[in-house]
């Protein structure tokens, strides 16, 4: 009986303990202070200029108050208060009720002709006078103006900006050396870490907040970069740019955006992580843009399904729907179909390779871990800028496409196929270049509509081979079930590009259906 119990005892998990909360963030205040800044920045509004941004309530926006259209709700203060005058002025002079905190004069969107300004936060790097903050803070800026913890007023040049990561590199010239922070390493940042913020909510100087980090590597699908931390360390309009600090007074997170159906903090604050903003940085200073490495391929996330159709044991890794001709990765060798599991030996999926490519050096020559034919194979890839502006393949001659072959009724995938022919090209408004078999009907709740396959589809390869007409899709479809595979993958072709799209075969007739001795119409 008591080794029993001294079993159970051995086997009981130990419990979780907490570090205590600081009894006060007053020190690490005092000294962090004098190095965040507000950043104010005018703007000549013009009738192309005017900020299309509507953000939907609810919706991550930036936490500045550049929005003209975006109402910023008054703070509720009760009649004859002593604030009451203090705040009906405040909001009045930085954008109140329909004028959003900082943009423009009145309620609604500036006039065309007029200024708008912007008010956001930022902070010291170097006491030479550099200052990060947002790229939504300063952009279209015709001034910027930066103001110093002892009311200090400053011209500011922008040294650089990165719109993909909103980042942006200014210059003060300082008449003495100013009080600057070091970026941390973000990747130590846990989740449940205490965090420091401090900017200008609202235009109020030096304001400081606590909380903890709430999630890592947030995307908020506004661009291939995103990996944020999430913080509940309220953060307003106005805070954009300022930084979030650790426990150590170490720069982990450049605050960016919120969460809000209100405009202010509901506690789902945004920052860039200070590994990722560190490297960007160092390349504004440098070269006044970052240099970002590019391979030229398109890429998505790899489902179960997928998986089990490439025989592959997990699903991981990023799959390969289209690749840049004369692209780094074209001549590399890296086909469509491929799996690209590791960059440089680090694990990738489809959303962490564009980052992880982009942090690479330009001209390094990296190994790339990829799944091809059912085994791992390993290329050589070198990294190249990011292209400003992509090439666009040129038109393909309209040289008259014959009629295709016979259309296949794939009924257990719930489609019908057939081959391209000028027909159907003007049909479905199909380029002439564009290769593969067309979809021409499918089946309502059937597997090729439920997964978003729609008549006009065109599916260029089916197992990683590329199909001409209806009856490859039928080979491949076969030699899959002969493999034993659960599904099948195709990658399909639309107005919004390619992706791959797996499909189960256990359901499909082992002819496939019906094939149709006529073409259609």
């Amino acid at each position: 009986m008591v080794g029993l119990l001294l079993l159970v005892l051995a086997a009981a998990p130990a419990p979780a303990l907490a570090r205590p909360a600081p009894d006060s963030f007053a020190d690490l205040a005092a000294r962090l202070l004098p190095s965040v800044v507000n950043i104010s920045s005018t703007e000549t509004v013009t009738d192309d200029s005017q900020d299309d941004d509507d953000d939907a309530p609810g919706d991550a926006v930036p936490d500045h108050g550049k929005e003209p259209g975006v109402q910023t709700p008054s703070p509720s203060i009760p009649p004859g208060s002593p604030f009451d005058k203090f705040f009906h002025d405040f909001m009045n002079k930085h954008g109140g009720p329909g004028g959003g905190q900082g943009g423009g004069q009145g309620g609604g969107p500036a006039a065309p002709g007029h200024k708008m300004q912007s008010l956001g936060s930022g902070f010291v790097i170097d006491p030479s006078g550099l200052i990060v903050t947002n790229n939504h803070v300063i952009k279209g800026a015709d001034t910027i103006t930066v103001t110093l913890q002892d009311n200090t007023v400053l011209k500011a040049r922008l040294l650089g900006h990165d719109d993909k990561t909103d980042l942006a590199l200014l210059k003060v010239d300082a008449p003495h050396p100013l009080p600057a922070v070091a970026f941390g390493d973000s990747d130590h940042a846990r989740v449940g870490d205490w965090v420091v913020a401090i900017g200008n909510p609202f235009g109020l100087s030096g304001t400081v907040t606590a909380g903890i980090v709430s999630s890592r590597g947030r995307s908020l699908d506004s661009g291939p970069y995103d990996d944020f931390i999430q913080t509940d360390a309220p953060i307003n309009r106005g805070n954009s740019g300022g930084p979030l600090f650790d426990m150590d007074g170490a720069v982990i997170g450049i605050n960016t955006a919120i969460y809000s159906p209100s405009g202010g903090s509901i506690g789902i604050g945004f920052s860039i992580p200070s590994n990722e903003a560190a490297g960007v940085i160092a390349q504004l200073r440098q070269y006044g843009k970052a240099r970002r490495g590019w391979i030229g391929v398109r890429i998505q996330d790899v489902s179960q399904d997928i998986a089990d159709s490439l025989g592959l044991k997990t699903a991981k890794g990023a799959l390969v729907a289209g690749i840049e001709p004369n692209g780094p990765a074209a001549k590399a060798g890296l086909r469509t179909g491929d799996v690209i599991q590791t960059v440089a030996g680090q694990a990738v999926d489809g959303r962490s390779l564009p980052r992880v490519v982009g942090e690479t050096a330009v001209g390094q020559t990296v190994p790339l871990g990829i799944w091809r034919d059912g085994k791992a194979q390993t290329l050589q890839v070198a990294v190249r800028d990011f292209p400003e502006d992509a090439a666009k393949p040129a038109p393909a001659g309209a040289a008259k496409t014959p009629a295709g072959p016979a259309p296949l009724d794939l009924a257990g995938l719930g489609m019908k196929l057939a081959g391209l022919d000028d027909a159907l090209r003007q049909k479905y408004q199909i380029a002439d270049g564009q290769k593969g078999v067309v979809v021409t009907d499918t089946v309502p709740s059937g597997p090729a509509s439920d997964r978003g396959i729609k008549p006009g589809d065109v599916i260029v390869e089916v197992q990683q081979s590329e199909v001409s007409q209806p009856a490859d899709v039928q080979t491949r479809i076969d030699q899959a079930r002969h493999q034993k595979r659960p599904s099948v993958v195709m990658l399909v072709q639309n107005n919004d590009g390619m992706r791959w799209v797996p499909l189960p075969i256990q359901g499909v007739p082992a002819d496939g259906g019906t094939v149709h001795g006529k073409a259609p119409g």
